[in-house]
């Protein structure tokens, strides 16, 4: 049982700077923020559990089951995250690329305080037992945040510049762990196997990395959100494995008995002269080879939902949408359906797992090709993070534009890649991964 408290609150960026030093103190830490981006399918503007009282971490095999068994006997909230390589427990497939992250593949933990806000409020839920700690936590939290100047990306170079000199750190450097001559060469494999007719789509990713290097996290957070102003934003940290991240995008969702997933597929850079953006905008609303990545997915997104979904349930209800970011446009499209009450909120994320636009399609001939071709395995990268609530909704972004790190190997890391088609032209491709890194190495190397 929680205790439940609200509060009116306006969530500022000082009061979020200081939940997340707050936040510092336990070892299980998810934030998930709107940045107030008007959604449709959202319920909340951001999230803050911390503190696990119970928790699951397992690797892929029979993790779907064991979840499964973790949600329907805590019947609680749970937040965490589903790597990309819980594939092999969807399919018959393996992951032997390099992994200098090394994260589990399943994380999942009950909560002992959580914070749920609203327009307008804050909603605190706490585990009976904790529940004494509530209000001297609310106190030390708004006294923080009256505290705390929110933090500016360009003085915060300077004091970074400073600080280095100061302790006669190096600035981090980012290795590409695929050179671009090699980059070039998987990625015409890749379009043989396209023309061959193996597949017809496949997401192909490539890893930057730094080793020996140490970051602040909520910092460089703070850093990225700020540049980047996602609709999905998330801070984790469970023990030493921490994910900062500048989603765009939504994986799944499910409230009550409706279903709802957003793939993105078709990205163009911003631009600062207001005419050249909405040319920008407008070239990439009409681009063919753009919108028929977009499409493909979506049709992979109907098939997969229709496995689970009521008989004619199943709906497009924005095709080929082009919303714009801070950094960039993106296309995306948005599938629903209804789905009957007895079927089980964590077999409906294994019978969608992992998600279309992070994979390819036919998806599990993409996904075998993809492991042939990457050099790095993926691990939380084109996963997801999100929560269930206790009646069993959820929901799940899509972890890209993110930044990786294990404190305990001192191994930061970004992956970025795109979708290829029979219309990829490579220079391009690799042009959008640098455009879609921008983010991160920006954070990183300043």
């Amino acid at each position: 049982m929680r205790v439940v408290k609200k509060h009116l609150l306006s969530l500022t960026n000082n009061f979020k700077e200081a939940l997340l030093h707050w936040a510092q103190q336990y070892e299980e830490v998810v934030w998930l923020d709107s940045n107030k981006h008007q959604q449709k399918h959202s319920k909340y503007k951001a999230i803050l559990a911390v503190d696990a009282f119970t928790a699951i971490k397992t690797d892929y095999f029979n993790a779907f089951e064991k979840l499964e068994e973790y949600q329907q006997k805590t019947n609680d909230w749970l937040f965490g995250y589903l790597t990309y390589d819980l594939k092999n427990d969807v399919e018959k497939l393996q992951s032997n690329n390099y992994d200098g992250l090394h994260f589990p593949d399943l994380y999942f933990f009950q909560p002992k305080k959580i914070f749920l806000f609203s327009e307008n409020e804050v909603e605190i839920q706490y585990l009976n037992f904790v529940d004494d700690e509530l209000d001297a936590d609310w106190q030390e939290i708004t006294q923080l945040s009256k505290n705390l100047h929110y933090f500016n990306p360009d003085h915060l170079c300077k004091l970074d510049r400073h600080h280095k000199e100061k302790q006669g750190r190096e600035p981090i450097k980012i290795h590409l762990r695929t050179s671009k001559d090699s980059y070039f060469t998987k990625l015409n494999k890749l379009l043989k196997h396209i023309h061959r007719g193996d597949i017809y789509e496949a997401n192909f990713c490539q890893e930057f990395y730094a080793e020996n290097s140490e970051i602040d996290t909520v910092k460089s957070f703070l850093h990225l959100n700020e540049i980047s102003n996602p609709p999905f934003a998330t801070y984790l940290k469970f023990g030493n494995f921490y994910s900062l991240s500048a989603s765009p995008e939504r994986y799944l969702s499910k409230t009550e008995n409706t279903i709802v997933s957003q793939p993105i597929k078709g990205t163009a850079k911003r631009h600062s002269d207001k005419k050249e953006d909405e040319k920008l905008k407008f070239q990439l609303e009409n681009d063919p080879k753009e919108r028929s990545e977009n499409i493909m997915i979506t049709d992979l997104v109907r098939n997969d939902l229709s496995r689970f979904a009521k008989k004619g349930t199943v709906k497009v209800e924005e095709l080929c949408k082009v919303y714009s970011f801070e950094q960039v446009h993106q296309m995306i499209s948005t599938i629903t359906c209804e789905v009957e009450e007895t079927i089980s909120p964590v077999s409906i994320l294994k019978e969608t797992f992992p998600m279309g636009s992070m994979t390819g399609a036919p998806k599990i001939s993409a996904m075998k090709i993809i492991e042939e071709l990457e050099d790095a395995k993926r691990g939380l990268y084109s996963g997801a993070v999100g929560y269930f609530t206790p009646n069993g909704d959820f929901d799940f972004n899509v972890i890209t534009r993110s930044i990786l790190y294990n404190s305990d190997e001192k191994y930061v890391s970004f992956s970025v890649g795109g979708a290829i088609t029979a219309k990829s032209i490579p220079e391009n491709e690799y042009e959008e991964c640098l455009l879609k890194a921008k983010a991160m190495r920006e954070v990183l190397e300043n």
